[in-house]
């Protein structure tokens, strides 16, 4: 962290803090995309959806079942889990 100023220490500090807050609101926002997108953008917003879910924790068996779902409503109920 040498390498950093003092007020770059402090950004990555507070990204690292967030971190969690942070996947959880990206994962809110690919939910809605979820119910909008079709084909190949649809699957990438799952593979992008599994990438932050990991981050908060959520088992990877249990991300692969969402996946293979393909359901976004069983995302959000995740999400309505995971902020209670």
């Amino acid at each position: 962290m040498s390498n950093y100023s003092r007020h770059q220490q402090k950004i990555i500090k507070n990204y690292y803090d967030n971190r969690e807050s942070i996947a959880l609101q990206k994962v809110q926002e690919l939910v809605t995309e979820l119910y909008l997108a079709e084909g190949k953008k649809r699957q990438r917003h799952w593979k992008s959806l599994a990438g932050h879910l990991e981050k908060l924790g959520v088992k990877q068996a249990h991300i692969d079942h969402l996946i293979e779902q393909d359901n976004p409503e069983l995302v959000a109920n995740l999400v309505s889990n995971l902020t209670k």
